[in-house]
């Protein structure tokens, strides 16, 4: 019998990608998220045969207006596994809207914790959190505990993290806590730093930098980032944590200067230095040797490489994009 897993946010970038890669080693794969599935641009489910997509079932849920309709769908699945990415994800957003980052992130989060914590077919929940909860900080393994959030958005998750970790005490719920690097790839959406990077040089726009991009950070491919997933779901221990990074690190400013560069254009020209974000951390050092040896993982995909893979995506699809594609819509 395949193994079922629910994926909370399966729409967002990570979540779309870990659907296609989940369903390639044959699970039953459920997902629901606040959106409907997303338009092939941003869809790379689509590239796969009926005959595997068959496996996979979607159900549109805003779960702090329709958590009955979240309850409904894990009791009729009844999944062995759940991949939660769920959550407001925008940083800047959460300084306008705090109040719908911790509702989502935090309040909405505990009413579905205190649910599956009846429930007894679940065998690991998987959280993907973020380095962010620790703000700008050198952080040396997967059990680093220095919580320095920055902005609401950090605060939301380190809240619930901690919340999870307390659960795991008191009941043995099956958390098991991810946070990974900046992670990147095909069928991000534009307003991303390297998508939208790539859309501006191609328009041969100039690009506003946000505190000169002078803050420094490691990220992952999309083909690493789920790889680094199912591998938490074959060997990962409840209870604990596990931090996901690359070996190279790179300021936001290279990573830009690197695109302009391979679309031919003088990146002095096109590059222009704005007031940076506020709560905007500098760097993330994060040093994940016990995860890789734990879980016998590593990044395979080098930044070169990947932004390559992304702009190959971008070709065959840039006569589809339009100017809302470059502009992030909050979610009520």
């Amino acid at each position: 019998m395949k193994k079922k897993i629910l994926i909370l946010g399966s729409n967002s970038f990570s979540g779309n990608h870990l659907v296609n890669y989940l369903l390639k080693k044959k699970f039953f794969i459920i997902g629901c998220s606040l959106s409907e599935i997303s338009e092939p641009k941003f869809n790379c489910i689509n590239q796969l045969p009926k005959s595997v997509i068959k496996n996979f079932k979607f159900k549109k849920i805003n779960i702090n207006k329709e958590f009955l309709k979240l309850e409904k769908l894990i009791l009729k699945y009844k999944p062995d596994i759940i991949v939660d990415f769920l959550g407001q994800g925008m940083v800047a957003e959460s300084w306008h809207y705090p109040f719908l980052t911790f509702n989502t992130n935090v309040m909405s989060k505990i009413r579905l914790y205190t649910f599956l914590n009846k429930q007894k077919f679940l065998k690991k929940y998987i959280k993907i959190s973020t380095p962010e909860i620790f703000g700008s900080a050198r952080i040396t393994n997967s059990n680093f505990k220095k919580y320095n959030p920055s902005t609401p958005y950090a605060l939301s998750h380190s809240t619930i993290e901690n919340y999870l970790l307390l659960l795991f005490k008191q009941f043995s719920f099956p958390v098991i806590i991810s946070r990974f690097a900046n992670f990147y790839g095909p069928y991000q959406k534009l307003y991303r730093v390297i998508p939208l990077a790539i859309h501006k040089a191609d328009k041969k726009e100039k690009f506003q930098l946000h505190g000169g991009g002078k803050s420094r950070r490691s990220f992952i491919y999309s083909d690493d980032f789920c790889e680094g997933i199912y591998k938490l779901i074959l060997k990962a221990k409840i209870g604990e944590s596990y931090q996901f990074s690359s070996k190279e690190y790179f300021s936001i400013k290279k990573i830009v200067e690197i695109i302009y560069k391979k679309k031919n254009l003088d990146p002095k020209k096109y590059i222009i230095n704005v007031k940076d974000r506020p709560g905007k951390d500098k760097d993330y050092k994060i040093f994940d040797n016990d995860t890789r040896k734990r879980l016998q993982w590593k990044n395979k995909t080098s930044v070169d490489k990947g932004i390559n893979e992304v702009i190959k995506w971008y070709d065959k699809f840039k006569y589809k994009f339009n100017k809302k594609d470059k502009k992030f819509k909050i979610s009520l």
